[in-house]
């Protein structure tokens, strides 16, 4: 080890450095957007530009400028176009290139707005290659051009256009690696903005998005009304939506809102609403029923509006505020929150008899269930403990900690594999900090059809429950991406599919939060024998004749190797697999989805349209050689 003591590190004027605003954002994108990532996931970095831009939209039509917005979405481009009143003509350059300077700034031009540290459209600007800002404004228009930030080019000129402004841009792939826009990740965010501004239109790649009854909308087209246990409990008051029902998932779902943004971390707001549902409750049927049995399926919806909302970041995913506006007298959220439930809620179910029955019926179903449970999972959480876990199941990573207020949480991952070859190459070539190996043993159960008190029968249920903490739900989750890592031959798909079963069936509300993933590795490797720094690895077929196409250029030989299953890839190569060019298939609930009819179909008794779905994509493939020289 070097003598460190020997080469003191020199501190004078040299080391300090001043950055300008767009040279800040690029060296520390984290701060600005969260964490980058390839587009994989709903949070990752491409998405916040394109929130960031539709956010100063969506502040202008809350303003009552502008129903219309108009958002087109390609592989690496985005357009986004309102009707408002246009940035003023001669502040486009600073507004999109200036840091800490907006019109939100001045609490009579915006109200209850999101952005309000003028840094959103910079942080968007910075980190795309391309970045074109045009306000059109009473006949006149200005443009500018950007590139990674820097200005290239500046006009004014007469337009026929309506008002308002248009943004382009492209996120720099310097920045962002291997990345692409996912369509369903997209739509859900445009229906969650039509859903907290009832009556405004956006056309999303030429359809159509908009909504007349907010929140109810939200949970009535993400559940089937046989999927519930009542209809939607529907209500408003000035600054506050609630929507919530009980279904007959496992596990809690919410969705909570701020001035427009969907808090996916959501808090003061959501844990208001929580603690008010379980008080109103408890008085309105006179039962101290248990917090468990009462929150026990619910189906949840919140959004609010507050003056100059303090969120914990500048990702906007959860709320800090204490109060409702700045004034030292004003309304606390907790206690507007649970003052609009106590009253509200209490009167629905007095007038509606019906649904407080229906109510009253599922949570008395859940304190049944949790009762039958207790002794078992008394001596499951036991056994577990005996089981040692963390050294016979569990190759842990050291940033695991629950706190959602953790930067480092948010890059932890968890790999569930199969066998001992496969979990020791991940372990080996994984990163230590932030990467863990839960290792299965053989085939899982399918668990289709079977009650909860099945995850604490079974052992490797019980310990994969226990490695990730979400027992007594997400709160705890000790691992942000969850990676279902398998072969790709028909074993591989069948455990894999059962896993998928097991969260589906179990804990839905870890998929809807899209924490599960499917890790795709290299089907082939195609190098030049001679020279190993040739390689390429290659994902499908069309990858691997390009590979070869490429090589075969000189005359030169091709060995083609075929891998099988995932311990046949060495920790060498494996690294670069799991590394920052990991390639993951999220695992994607739409909206239309139901859980029990999906899961029906596919792990249920086979019927006559599963057996012709299964011949109609049947596919036969050569057995391929695992080495083979061309």
């Amino acid at each position: 080890m070097a003598d460190l003591t020997s080469q003191p590190v020199q501190y004078n004027e040299d080391s300090i450095r001043s950055l300008d605003w767009r040279e800040h954002i690029r060296l520390r994108p984290g701060m600005y957007i969260g964490k980058l990532g390839d587009g994989s996931a709903y949070d990752d970095g491409i998405y916040v530009l394109l929130k960031e831009t539709i956010d100063n939209c969506i502040d202008e039509h809350v303003m009552g400028f502008g129903k219309t917005i108009d958002v087109r979405v390609s592989e690496h481009r985005i357009e986004v176009r309102d009707y408002g009143r246009g940035i003023p003509l001669g502040k486009v350059v600073d507004v999109v290139s200036k840091i800490n300077t907006g019109g939100k700034y001045d609490s009579g031009a915006f109200q209850k707005s999101v952005g309000l540290n003028g840094v959103g459209t910079k942080a968007v600007n910075a980190l795309s290659s391309y970045f074109r800002v045009q306000s059109f404004r009473d006949g006149r228009a200005v443009w500018a051009e950007f590139v990674r930030g820097d200005l290239s080019k500046k006009e004014e000129e007469g337009t026929t256009e309506r008002n308002g402004t248009l943004i382009v841009f492209e996120p720099d792939d310097t920045v962002f690696k291997n990345y692409h826009y996912r369509g369903q990740f997209v739509s859900d965010m445009i229906w969650n903005y039509c859903y907290l501004n009832a009556g405004l239109i956006v056309n999303f790649n030429k359809q159509k998005f908009v909504s007349q009854n907010g929140l109810l909308d939200l949970l009535s087209n993400r559940h089937k009304e046989e999927d519930l246990r009542y209809p939607i409990i529907h209500l408003k008051g000035d600054d506050i939506e609630i929507a919530m029902s009980h279904g007959n998932q496992y596990g809690e779902e919410y969705y909570s809102f701020v001035n427009g943004q969907n808090t996916t971390q959501h808090g003061t707001h959501l844990t208001a609403l929580k603690e008010a549902l379980v008080d109103t409750i408890r008085k309105h049927f006179d039962k101290n029923y248990d917090t468990t049995d009462i929150r026990a399926s619910v189906i949840a919806a919140v959004s609010i509006r507050v003056q100059e909302p303090v969120f914990e970041s500048q990702t906007k995913t959860k709320l800090g505020s204490v109060n409702m506006s700045p004034d030292a007298n004003a309304q606390s959220v907790n206690s507007f929150v649970k003052d609009f439930i106590r009253e509200r809620l209490d009167n629905f179910l007095h007038i509606n008899p019906t649904v407080r029955d229906a109510m009253k019926k599922r949570i008395e179903q859940s304190e049944r269930e949790r009762k039958e449970l207790a002794g078992i999972k008394k001596l499951a959480n036991d056994r577990a403990k005996k089981a040692s876990l963390h050294n016979k199941k569990l190759r842990d990573c050291r940033n695991h900690l629950p706190d959602l207020k953790s930067d480092d949480r948010l890059e932890t991952t968890l790999f569930i594999t199969e066998g001992d070859s496969a979990s020791g190459s991940i372990t080996k070539s994984r990163n230590v900090q932030t990467q863990a190996v839960f290792s299965l043993r053989g085939k899982p159960l399918n668990c289709f059809g079977l009650t909860k008190k099945v995850v604490y029968e079974n052992e490797e249920f019980t310990l994969l429950q226990h490695a990730l903490d979400i027992e007594d739900g997400l709160e705890g989750l000790r691992y942000n991406r969850i990676v279902i890592a398998t072969d790709a031959d028909v074993d591989g798909m069948h455990i894999r599919l059962l896993m998928l079963t097991f969260f589906l069936q179990f804990f839905p509300d870890l998929v809807r939060n899209g924490h599960l993933y499917i890790l795709e590795t290299p089907l082939f490797r195609v190098r030049n024998p001679k020279n190993h720094k040739e390689t390429t690895y290659c994902y499908s077929e069309e990858e691997k004749q390009a590979a070869m196409n490429k090589l075969t250029k000189g005359g030169k030989k091709i060995e083609i190797t075929r891998f099988k299953g995932l311990g046949e890839i060495s920790p060498d190569e494996f690294g670069l697999f799991i590394g920052e060019d990991m390639r993951l298939e999220p695992v994607i609930m739409e909206k239309e989805t139901s859980v029990a009819k999906l899961l029906s179909y596919y792990m249920g008794k086979n019927t006559p349209d599963r057996q012709r779905f299964i011949i109609d994509n049947l596919r036969v493939e050569k057995d391929v050689d695992e080495v083979a020289l061309v």
